[in-house]
């Protein structure tokens, strides 16, 4: 057990990384008391050459004790290696300063927590970087295998287009279900519901839309029962659960009879032609399917400008902090197979924050997944119902927990492997 956790490789880059910092530390008073750097220019020398050897100090120590073997010549240490160690190190500092720093100040996050999600951040980067790019052997024939973290395979071997990495007994989806949540959305819900049973039925798919009322102080109830009445197979539930988005999408992932669902909202926002796309798709043997408005093909419309900065800036974060190609796990708008939302229950959110967990719990837990392009649109009736600042620290609890699931369950929650494809 000691052995393997010492054989570890993000082990030994905490462990490197803690012997830089004792170094910076050591040496930042030896220059101060020891050799009477202290007026307040000698102090920022001492700074700077301290920052400077401990960069150093950890290049040699990753490369010797983490990323053993590779290239040894001076051109390449000196001329490629240590510059981009150097790159990504200064990056990491400025995307701390900058924007992360000043972006959970702003949600809110106390500076103790603010600072640690930094750190986290930063090492994510450095890591990244180091076992992507700088230390990366160019022989690549006199590489072992490289075996990806916990869950996270389908995300590193896949594209947004490739084929499933994982064999099923049987592809097919039957029907599809549609759960929307609906809070006070009496003057858009029956578009909305009406948009996505014609695009359904003109490709002949079976489906159901289940609208989950979450306890709508309108006439949402009433416009519901009419169109249940209109359309059997588009029907309602009230939310048994206390208010919010969280607490409505998971009564109705309780509730769904379909043998995948996709979750949606009420709003007209996401395209009915994008859910088509999810189930062909879904067909060709993936458990997921998620959609991106931020790749080639993807679009939005009438995106307000400073949610866009807080979407893209909560996705690269998440990006970072999972190693994740895929851009957007933030939007509701995906689809999952049946047995794919048993084996990420029990759900934890009571709020927009079910949005990322339930596809990352499907990424780390071992799902395949692919991406496709997909398009959103602004609402243009009723009342957005999400407010960032509240939200901002409903979702960081659930990102981390999710990663704290990746690094320390020891795979307890992960799926149990099927035969691959040959």
């Amino acid at each position: 057990m000691l052995t393997k956790i010492y054989n570890n490789k993000i082990f030994r880059f905490l462990i490197a990384g803690g012997v830089a910092f004792l170094i910076n530390l050591f040496l930042i008073y030896w220059f101060i008391d020891d050799l009477g750097f202290n007026t307040p220019f000698l102090k920022n020398v001492a700074n700077v050459i301290s920052i400077e050897i401990s960069l150093i100090a950890s290049f040699f120590i990753y490369r010797i004790w983490v990323w053993t073997g590779g290239d040894w010549t001076i051109r390449d240490v000196i001329l490629i290696q240590l510059p981009l160690y150097h790159l990504s190190a200064g990056l990491a500092v400025l995307l701390r300063v900058f924007l992360i720093f000043p972006f959970l100040n702003w949600l809110g996050i106390s500076p103790g927590v603010n600072t640690m999600i930094g750190v986290l951040v930063g090492a994510s980067i450095n890591y990244v970087a180091s076992d992507s790019l700088i230390f990366k052997p160019k022989n690549k024939t006199n590489e072992t295998e490289m075996y990806y973290p916990e869950g996270l395979a389908p995300a590193f071997e896949m594209d947004g287009y490739s084929h499933p990495r994982q064999s099923r007994d049987n592809y097919g989806v039957k029907t599809l279900s549609i759960v929307i949540p609906a809070y006070n959305e009496e003057d858009c819900i029956e578009s909305t519901t009406q948009l996505i049973s014609e695009r359904l039925e003109r490709d002949k798919i079976d489906y159901e839309i289940l609208v989950v009322n979450d306890n709508s102080k309108d006439n949402t109830e009433a416009v519901l029962q009419k169109i249940n009445q209109e359309n059997p197979r588009i029907r309602y539930i009230n939310n048994y659960y206390p208010n919010g988005f969280g607490f409505a999408v998971r009564c109705g992932l309780e509730n769904f009879s379909g043998d995948a669902v996709a979750v949606v909202m009420a709003d007209n926002s996401d395209s009915p032609d994008n859910m088509v796309d999810y189930y062909y798709k879904l067909q060709e043997g993936y458990d997921c399917v998620f959609g991106s408005r931020f790749i080639k093909g993807g679009k939005v419309i009438d995106y307000p400008i400073h949610k866009l900065i807080v979407n893209r800036l909560a996705n690269l974060f998440i990006q970072v902090l999972f190693g994740l190609k895929f851009n957007d796990t933030t939007n509701a708008f995906k689809i999952y197979r049946k047995d794919v939302i048993e084996g990420i229950s029990p759900l934890l959110s009571h709020h927009f924050n079910l949005t990322v967990e339930m596809p990352l719990k499907a990424i780390v837990r071992g799902y395949s997944y692919t991406t496709i392009p997909i398009t959103w649109r602004n609402r243009t009736t009723g009342i957005s119902k999400l407010k960032l600042k509240e939200m901002g620290s409903r979702y960081l609890f659930i990102v981390l927990s999710i990663w704290l699931e990746k690094h320390l369950s020891r795979g307890d929650y992960k799926r149990k492997p099927v035969q691959k494809i040959r």
